[in-house]
Formats: C-alpha cells, structure tokens, sequence
C-alpha cells in the first residue's frame, strides 16, 4: 500500500564506516545519532541506503549491525524515523515493532515480516550482501511427558475473525504450533483492514484488493481453516465445545473469544429507512459507497452535490465525513455534544479537529440530537431539516458480550480477563474489544477499542495458549486520520484530565499531554511521530520525568 519506493543514501553494497551508522544510546532506546546531519543518516543509531536496487536500514547496537528492509511490513512507514528500543526498531506511523535480529513482526499493527541481509564487517567497515531466509518458526515449549508433536493445546478455536482473532492465528503458526486452528467468523469475509473501511477505502483512494489483511491461500498454506458466515451460538467451558449455528459442535482444546463489538443503533423513527447505513464491516462500506454512486448518478446539475447527515461526531463519524468530502458530498455532522471528541482528546484538540473538517467544507450541528429520518432528510430535535440522501450513524459501538455472559464468564463492561488475558475459565482467553484487563500502567481495568490494541492482545493471547506466560503490558495506541492530518494518541487519560498542548496545533506540530492524579496518562501528537514514539516508551517504562518534560513542551519535535 506505500507505493513505489525511492531509494536514497549510498550504495550499502559498497561498504561503510561504522562511524557513519552511529550507535544507539545507552539506555538501548535510539537517540541522535552523531551523523543524523549527513545524507542518509537517521536518529539512533541507523543509517538509510540502498542494496540491490532496494531500499535497506542498517543498524549499529553495541557491537553488533543489523541490516533490514526500511520501510514498514503495514503502510509503508520510514523505519529510518522510528526508533531503536534494544534489538528492536518501531514505526514512526502506527508503532509496529520489529526485531533486527529475526525481522518478526514483535507487534502490531505490521503482521509480515521484515526482510534481512547478510552484513560482511571487515574492520571498521561493513557491507550488505545478500537477503538472508525467513527465520525457522519456534516451537512451544513441551510440558513434561509430552512428546514434541503434541506441544501446546490438542485445537485452537478463535471465535470472531476481525483484528484480534487473525493477529493470533498467525502467531500460533509463527510459533511453530502444529495443531489445528479454526477461526469462526459471523463477516462472509476473511480478516480485513477495519480502520481503512472509514478512511481510504470509502474515500475512495484505496482498492479493495489492498482491504485483506492476507491473501485468502495464506490461510490455507498455514492450516489456518476459516469457517465465515458462521454463528457461534453457544460455548461449553465444562466439555470444551462450541456449537454452530445449525446444531453442529466443534471441541476445543483452547478457546480466544475476539467477538469485538457492535454498532450502537439509535430508536429513531425512519432509523430502517434503505438510505440510514451504520459502518463496522466491509460489507457496510461498500453499501454506503453504493449508495454515493446512486446518489451522483440521479443528481442534477442544477441541484448541487447530493447532501448527507452523519449522526455522531465520534472517530468514526468524523472520519466518514472526511471521506464523504472526498466523494463531493455536501456533508453535515450533527453531534451533541459542544465540541466533537472531546471526551476522547480534550476540548482544544476536538476543535482543532472541528476546524480541519469546517475547512472542508463539512457542516455541524453541535449540541443537537436527530429527532427522526424522513426519506430525503434528517430532522433534529430542534426543529431544524437537513437535506439528506444518505444518513450515516456513528455513536458508538458496544462490546459483544453475549456469548461469555452465557458460559458463564465474568463479565462487567467486557469479558474479565487476568494479565495474561485469560478469563474466569481456564483454556478460555479474550481479545479485542470486548476483553477488559488489568492495566500495569494505570493499576485499573482498562476496556478499549482501538485497532492496534486488539491485534496485540490477539498476539499475546496465542503466546499464552502456547504457555509462553507473557504479560499483556502494551500501552494502548490508536491513529485517526482526518483529511492530510493523522491524530496519534498513546496511553489512556480517564474523563476530565487535564490536557496541555505543547506545540501549535493551527501550526499543525503539537502534542497534547493528558495529566490526572499528577500523572501523564496519555499524549496526542500532530506530526510529531518520532516525539509519540517516545511517549509510548516512556508510559511503558513508566518513566514520568521524560512524560511531564511532555507536558512541559520540553521535548523536541
């Protein structure tokens, strides 16, 4: 999805000074670089070439040098402006992690691989050689008595097939488990990019061929079976069984719950109507666009651009309206609220993101509710009629529950789940948005919704079903897009904390901190994706200082 790839800074296969790499810092997380001035050179350590016609990344740590492809597995994203935390590299769009050592995709959003190559060092200078092969999978560990073959749970079932379910299909196979996996999904389709469906893709600047987050034979090359289409109607925790929609059972030596959430649906009169659309599947995208291609084609000349209503100034809602706007709709927001998202980034950072979407022509209606849908408008509690040939309903989702409610699970605003994302039966894990889990961070339970946190726990979720015993301690990150302006939010500020901006957010170059308790909770970043890197660090690491030199503007962009 990045495109083609320029290739910049020398000829790697022609060999380099040590020096001209630069070293990470001590603390193992990359600073400045000596060189970072020179051509090529980047923050921490890194330095930006070229071998056999591709772009490449060398990396100095200590005494070793590491050579990767330079751009993200996920977008596209410069690895060169990540930053270097031990033997690992993150980017600086959506903080995939990557190992040097392996090029295994540690985190998500990045599910693939980087490419590595061979380094050839010859006194103070080195040189990239050819690609090296994709490490060899590492099998779980064997319980005593155990043969080899048997390593980890007899099946794995993953109910739900979204973000969090296929995150832990692929690692259970990276990790070399053998036995069957099955993943039961209600969507006709296979594991798509969700955050796309409301940006690029129904903007129209993104194919569907690039919506997958694999290609369907990779499911089968990897012993992945995908059972879409499919309801799981009830779970058995006792005899460790699923059953189907249609009476059939499926046993289960582990279960992962990833059954996400659903859409909020507002009792309005008209809320039925054919032209009232909520967005949670590809399937809702592609009939809003429909419904954009009718409206275009039956407009007139003389009647202006069709007219749309979005219900909800939430992520979601505002950023349907972005991509309406690209589609050369006449699109007003109505929310009710007095500023957009300012429960979720504080009221400075939502009316810079009203501002982005007014200088786009994008109208609102704040602190206003729909009082009901008529087939050409929406009408407000006010009184007030808005034109509208396509209603779009963007309040909230809520966490899909029902299943783990009647197992028997504990649930309380999600599925409970202990550090190692387990929930109240054993052999039963959960991910995604519906799993609520003890934060280390912030010693509470956190429940949230976000892409890249799903995926994760999908990750640590299969590591654990493995016996790997890993923690789930990630601080939480999510990305909003709206227009040229992407929104990075690291960590998880509680309603009513206090956010201070450094920087200019009309300038476009700020961060916004986010204190409760005393404490840095959370940090927004417009363009300054290196400076969100390190705030992710520093929550992780819980390392205050660095986070109120934040909140004091002290850090550089």
């Amino acid at each position: 999805m990045s495109g083609e790839q320029q290739l910049s800074g020398p000829d790697l296969t022609q060999g380099v000074s040590l020096s001209e790499i630069g070293e990470t810092g001590a603390g193992g997380a990359g600073g400045e670089s000596g060189d970072a001035g020179k051509p090529g050179a980047a923050p921490g350590g890194c330095l930006l070439g070229h071998a056999g016609g591709e772009p490449v990344l060398l990396v100095r740590t200590g005494d070793e040098v590491f050579a990767v492809a330079a751009h993200c597995t996920h977008y596209g994203g410069p690895l060169a402006e990540g930053l270097l935390v031990g033997d690992t590299v993150r980017c600086p769009w959506h903080h995939a992690c990557f190992s040097l050592r392996s090029g295994e995709p540690l985190r998500a959003p990045a599910l693939n691989p980087l490419a590595r190559y061979r380094v050839e060092r010859q006194g103070d200078r080195v040189a990239v050689r050819e690609k090296l092969p994709p490490p060899t999978p590492t099998p779980p560990p064997v319980a005593a008595g155990r043969a080899a073959a048997a390593a980890g749970p007899e099946s794995v079932v993953i109910v739900g097939a979204g973000a969090a379910a296929n995150a832990a299909a692929q690692r259970l196979r990276r990790e070399g488990y053998a036995g069957p996996i099955t993943m039961i999904g209600a969507d006709d389709s296979p594991p798509y990019d969700r955050p796309n469906l409301s940006k690029d893709y129904l903007a129209g600047n993104a194919p569907e061929e690039w919506i997958p987050l694999h290609p369907r034979e990779l499911y089968d090359e990897r012993r992945i079976e995908l059972r879409l289409g499919t309801r799981v109607t009830a779970i058995d925790p006792q005899r460790r069984t699923v059953t189907l929609d249609g009476g059939a059972t499926l046993a289960w030596g582990a279960l992962l719950l990833a059954t996400g959430a659903e859409p909020v649906h507002l009792d309005l009169p008209g809320a039925e109507l054919p032209h009232v659309h909520y967005l949670r599947t590809l399937a809702d995208s592609r009939a809003i666009v429909a419904r954009v291609d009718e409206l275009r084609a039956a407009a007139a000349a003389p009647a202006g651009a069709p007219r749309a209503v979005v219900i909800g100034g939430s992520f979601i809602g505002l950023e349907v309206a972005a991509s309406l706007r690209a589609r050369q709709l006449e699109v007003t927001v109505v929310e009710r609220g007095e500023v957009p998202l300012a429960r979720a980034l504080g009221r400075e950072l939502g009316a810079f993101v009203r501002g982005l979407h007014e200088e786009h022509g994008v109208a609102f209606r704040l602190g206003q509710r729909a009082a009901a849908v008529e087939p050409e408008a929406v009408i407000l509690a006010s009184g007030e009629r808005l034109p509208a040939g396509l209603v779009v309903i963007g309040v909230g989702v809520r966490p899909s529950v029902a299943l783990a409610e009647a197992a028997g699970l504990a649930v309380d605003d999600g599925v409970l789940v202990d550090e190692y994302l387990q929930t109240s039966a054993p052999g039963i894990y959960a991910a995604g948005d519906i799993a609520r889990w003890p934060d280390p961070h912030t010693g509470e339970r956190l429940r949230v919704e976000h892409w890249v946190v799903a995926e994760r726990q999908g990750q640590t979720a299969a590591a654990n079903i493995l016996g790997r015993r890993e923690r789930f301690d990630a601080a939480p990150f999510f990305w909003s897009q709206h227009y040229d302006v992407q929104i990075s939010y690291v960590g998880h500020a509680p309603r009513g904390a206090e956010a201070r901006v450094a920087g200019s957010l009309a300038g476009r170059d700020a961060a916004v901190t986010f204190t409760a308790g005393g404490r840095v909770r959370a940090v927004a970043t417009v363009f300054r994706d290196r400076l969100s890197l390190e705030a992710e660090l520093a929550l992780e690491r819980g390392d205050q200082p660095a986070l109120a030199a934040l909140a004091e503007g002290a850090a550089t962009p």
